[in-house]
């Protein structure tokens, strides 16, 4: 029976393999700490072990048709990949797909082998968002390539009670601040736009909820338009806005403004870096979330389509996600969709090849049904259409 390798135990890592385990899956777990594992592990019965992780060793216990999960670090992922087309075995991993990563399609589509990523919450849920959003629409009357479409998806992870920073970190800042100072690129008003700093694209962004209507502050985060293909619009349509980014609470930029000044200022070379690691050791002395503290998850994929200046068909599907006594938000948004992958991967649901995820209504649904018995559940408003 193929078994799982699931490699690292942190904490958005503990859903997804309890989950694995109580399903009756054959799992090694894998980390460099082991009391780590074992916490992970705690109270679970099943067919799981646990393994101080190296390469070499991890090298010797896999076997063709297993399935090796990296949440590990990102920069870590293409060797474990690699390692999976050396030994036959299957890859999955929550990160985005590099080029790097996509450059070994070939080799695994050859081997009949599955390399999923993007199956965690951004990237991953809000694929299977827009995946939806867009079968609907094509299927619908209102459907018209020339209409003027606008697609938000936006995704962000704060406390459930609001403090005065507007925001708590789970991990180190360290990554939160150096992404800072990644360029963004979105189609906005018809036009292409790259944005060098998040703080000179913030705008505010009004969400119907389940509890009703509340704004937030949004800004696009990466590269946007690769995913345009990837989620089904042609060369020949309209568009008016594209934009996949990051959603904060209402009033962040105003709390942030000093943290902005330092990243544009004071955060340049190997003096600037240093700089950057203090002020992050310092956020996360002052910023961290407290033991048993819950945060919240809110995620809002939208498409709108219009003709003459008149909305002809508008959906979006809102999740709002709260942390308990057992769980982050987070870590189950992010974990739980990789154990729904690697599932799937077992269950030959997915094709051979670098991939990321399920495009296919009836899988994504059931998936939503599981992620339904985790307590979070999609909401899907019609505003025209």
């Amino acid at each position: 029976m193929a078994r799982i390798h699931w490699l690292g135990a942190g904490l958005s890592s503990v859903p997804g393999i309890r989950r694995l385990i109580s399903n009756n899956h054959p799992v090694t777990l894998w980390n460099r700490t082991i009391a780590k594992a074992e916490a992970a592990t705690a109270g679970l019965t099943g067919d799981f072990d646990i393994k101080a992780f190296t390469f070499e060793a991890l090298a010797e216990c896999l076997k063709p048709g297993d399935v090796a999960v990296s949440m590990l670090p990102a920069t870590m992922h293409l060797e474990v990949a690699k390692l999976c087309l050396e030994k036959k075995a299957h890859f999955v991993s929550s990160s985005y797909i590099s080029p790097e990563m996509a450059e070994l399609d070939k080799q695994a589509k050859a081997e009949g082998l599955c390399n999923v990523n993007e199956v965690g919450l951004d990237p991953g849920l809000d694929h299977l968002l827009a995946h939806l959003l867009m079968a609907e629409y094509q299927a619908s009357d209102a459907f018209d390539p020339k209409n003027s479409h606008e697609f938000r998806s936006y995704c962000g992870g704060f406390p459930a009670v609001a403090n005065d920073f507007r925001y708590k970190f789970s991990w180190s800042p360290l990554g939160v601040l150096k992404a800072l100072k990644s360029p963004a690129k979105a189609i906005m008003g018809n036009e292409v736009v790259t944005t060098e700093k998040p703080w000179d694209a913030i705008s505010d962004y009004s969400v119907t909820l389940p509890k009703g209507s509340e704004t937030f502050q949004s800004y696009p985060n990466r590269d946007s338009l690769p995913f345009m293909s990837q989620y089904g619009f042609g060369n020949d349509w309209n568009m008016h806005t594209f934009v996949r980014g990051t959603l904060r609470l209402d009033g962040w930029s105003d709390a942030w403004a000093d943290i902005f000044q330092f990243v544009e200022h004071d955060a340049d070379g190997q003096e600037g870096l240093a700089k950057l690691e203090a002020l992050s050791e310092q956020l996360w002395t002052d910023h961290s979330y407290d033991e048993g503290e819950p945060d919240r998850v809110v995620l809002v994929v939208e498409l709108k389509a219009s003709r003459d200046g008149e909305a002809v068909w508008h959906k979006d599907y809102v999740l709002d996600a709260i942390g308990n006594k057992d769980t982050s938000a987070m870590a189950r948004l992010v974990s739980v969709p990789v154990s729904l992958a690697i599932e799937a991967v077992l269950n030959g649901e997915l094709p051979a090849g670098v991939q990321a995820g399920p495009t296919s209504p009836t899988t994504i649904h059931r998936w939503f049904e599981e992620l339904k018995k985790q307590g979070d559940e999609f909401h899907l408003t019609s505003h025209v259409g």
